[in-house]
């Protein structure tokens, strides 16, 4: 007769998701493990300020790919006014960003990108008029 040996793929996973659970709650952000993390000195963060730069500058060169219906036209750069963070393969920012339009009109837009370091790389995935009012001055 065999003799019935007892796995460890029980253990393993039970191991992974308590790993996971106390990951996710003890965090230092707080937050789940793949969710969004709201960042709190967007206005004063070089880098995020840089993505939305970055966001706006593809979107002027691509805008064909990036409207959908309406014609925004060129945009200028204000500032990025609110950011997440999200770990993906990569971080996924997702920024609101003040741009002027050719009109003067300030308005708000949304942005998702993914920066890749370790590949020196930065994808535009969305940029859209966001859901936001138009600000005024």
């Amino acid at each position: 007769m065999a003799k019935l040996e007892k796995s460890p793929v029980p253990l393993f996973v039970f191991l992974v998701l308590y790993t996971l659970l106390v990951s996710g709650v003890s965090g230092s952000r707080g937050g789940m493990v793949g969710g969004r993390t709201k960042l709190s000195d967007v206005k004063t963060n070089k880098e995020i300020q840089d993505l939305g730069r970055f966001s706006v500058k593809e979107f002027n060169n691509n805008r064909r790919k990036y409207e959908k219906g309406g014609e925004v036209g060129q945009l200028m750069f204000s500032e990025v006014v609110e950011a997440q963070t999200q770990v993906v393969s990569g971080v996924k920012y997702y920024l609101r960003i003040m741009a002027a339009t050719q009109k003067k009109e300030k308005s708000m837009f949304d942005s998702v990108l993914v920066v890749k370091p370790w590949l020196r790389s930065k994808e535009l995935l969305t940029f859209e008029p966001s859901t936001e009012p138009r600000v005024r001055e």
